[in-house]
């Protein structure tokens, strides 16, 4: 299996990339690209995607906390 990876980025959307299957609530599949940004701010207009809104609307720079 493909090794699938996701990137928070700061201010910014999810960045995915790998062999990845995307679904909605009802099983029905998103079509994208091998890499793609997923929405977290809440503010686009093509969710479950990014589209730039979050640029200046969005301020949040999650970091994983070291074991």
């Amino acid at each position: 299996m493909a090794v699938v990876k996701i990137q928070i980025r700061d201010k910014g959307p999810y960045l995915i990339t790998g062999d990845v299957e995307l679904l909605d609530a009802e099983g029905n599949r998103f079509e994208h690209k091998k890499s793609f940004a997923l929405c977290r701010c809440g503010l686009s207009q093509r969710k479950p995607f990014c589209d730039g809104s979050h640029k200046g609307n969005f301020d949040d720079c999650t970091r994983a906390k070291e074991t």
